[in-house]
């Protein structure tokens, strides 16, 4: 087994293992703020991890103490116009969409605090597991910067007065919390984080890579589209998922009574 990181850049740090590959994001200091270098290096991970057939499963997770803070206040102050603005919250949102259609699962490990675009961040995964520790916020508007990009995940994942509520009063909720509101799948104690969330990742290691590949693609193609649209997409997906190789012999293993061939 090898883990050790293999990425050189120092603000996303890169590990595999078992097929189970780790982002780290690499600015404690800062609380992980989202800055620009950062954004284009977790481009680039991710274009390298798509491509990747080696590569069952992708965690998400922070150095040190925190998730991520959001965007880098800073940097955006320095930008000085709109244009740059924009310009920057693009490519953030680029990267975001990048998360969707990686044919992998993604699963966000969030070891502390997620506000603002780290909270986005965690909605954008696929999955989520959160330290006890950890707490979630949508805070922008406390500056008197709504949170505008993070709007378009937490509404895709909460309630529609829960999302609201998270963005129109900034106010952070703590894990258990965000467990009972859906923003993330599981809770952990927080020297088991990462073991949850590996334990999660092995039992997704182990279905067909292919096959949660066109899970995953049709699971968020249908949640826009029409009630017949979906069930048209839906039912020709499933046709083609059957046609292939690992259904035909998963089922002919099921009748048999025997393990899917996977897991022999």
């Amino acid at each position: 087994m090898d883990d050790r990181p293999i990425s050189a850049d120092p603000l996303v740090l890169r590990s595999v293992a078992d097929g189970v590959a780790t982002l780290t994001l690499n600015r404690p200091a800062q609380y992980n703020a989202l800055s620009g270098a950062m954004l284009a290096a977790l481009n680039a991970e991710l274009d390298a991890l798509a491509a990747d057939e080696t590569v069952r499963v992708l965690i998400l997770t922070g150095a040190g103490r925190a998730f991520c803070a959001g965007h880098d206040l800073k940097e955006m102050q320095a930008l000085q116009s709109a244009a740059g603005v924009e310009a920057l919250f693009t490519a953030c949102s680029a990267m975001m969409r990048k998360l969707t259609a990686l044919p992998q699962p993604v699963i966000a490990a969030v070891n502390g605090v997620a506000t603002a675009a780290g909270c986005q961040l965690v909605a954008q995964c696929d999955l989520a597991v959160a330290s006890e520790h950890a707490r979630f916020a949508a805070s922008g508007v406390n500056l008197g910067l709504f949170c505008s990009t993070p709007a378009v995940p937490l509404s895709r994942n909460l309630s529609r007065k829960r999302a609201a509520e998270m963005l129109f009063t900034g106010e952070f909720i703590e894990a258990e919390q965000a467990l009972d509101w859906g923003l993330v799948n599981r809770v952990a104690p927080a020297e088991r984080l990462m073991e949850t969330a590996r334990e999660l990742a092995n039992n997704l290691r182990s279905k067909p890579r292919e096959v949660l590949a066109l899970g995953k693609a049709l699971f968020y193609r249908q949640l826009e589209e029409s009630l017949k649209d979906a069930y048209a997409d839906a039912s020709h997906t499933i046709a083609q998922n059957f046609a292939g190789e690992s259904a035909r012999e998963g089922v002919k293993a099921f009748l048999a009574k025997l393990p899917p061939p996977w897991k022999t």
